[in-house]
């Protein structure tokens, strides 16, 4: 790092160093909240997982049945539209499932067996938690995504650019501590050349 050695160099190395210190808690900040909110939508996210498994199970009694299915019933469980609003971390935009939409069924009475419409609404609220799940993860994609933004930012400051203008301060410090030391010194002799001369213009 090449710097000048000058007092117009320590104002400007003087104003960096207090503007990093300041901005450093704000990036410190976010990456705690990013860190915080991640964890809480893996939770979130194993939650859903859960819930799907439990669901699971809950139709292992009637699930072969589907094997006797009309065709039909794959376009009933498949969602017209996924509704999603979106939550502010530290700025940052995520995606938060709100809905599934599905096309109405409409089978006839009659020639459809009884369990389709508990089997219908089973599958439904399964591919429902399945697009959840899916908005999650894109959130904490998103979320992990600015974290390593904001985790280099924070490096680049804890690591490099606060250490560099605290060690240009010093140097230009040293530097300009030096020169008056010289030019003290420099002055003296020159004071003392000029008693020396006067003194022996006046013994001439």
């Amino acid at each position: 790092m090449k710097i000048k050695l000058t007092k117009g160099e320590l104002k400007k190395q003087r104003d960096a160093l207090a503007q990093y210190l300041r901005y450093l808690p704000t990036l410190q900040l976010k990456k705690q909240q990013l860190q915080l909110e991640i964890l809480q939508q893996a939770g979130l996210l194993a939650e859903k997982k859960l819930a799907r498994e439990n669901k699971n199970k809950s139709a292992l009694h009637w699930a072969g049945l589907l094997i006797e299915s009309p065709s039909q019933m794959k376009g009933w469980i498949k969602p017209q539209k996924i509704i999603a609003g979106k939550k502010n971390i530290a700025g940052i935009d995520i995606p938060v499932f709100q809905q599934a939409l599905f096309a109405p069924v409409e089978y006839d009475l009659f020639s459809t067996p009884l369990w389709v419409d508990i089997a219908v609404e089973h599958l439904m609220e399964l591919v429902s938690l399945d697009e959840e799940m899916r908005v999650i993860q894109a959130g904490i994609e998103i979320l992990k995504q600015e974290l390593r933004l904001i985790t280099q930012r924070v490096n680049l400051f804890e690591k490099v650019k606060i250490p560099e203008a605290q060690e240009a301060i010093r140097l230009i410090k040293i530097y300009i501590s030096d020169q008056m030391i010289n030019a003290v010194g420099r002055s003296k002799i020159a004071k003392r050349k000029i008693e020396e001369a006067v003194f022996a213009g006046a013994m001439a």
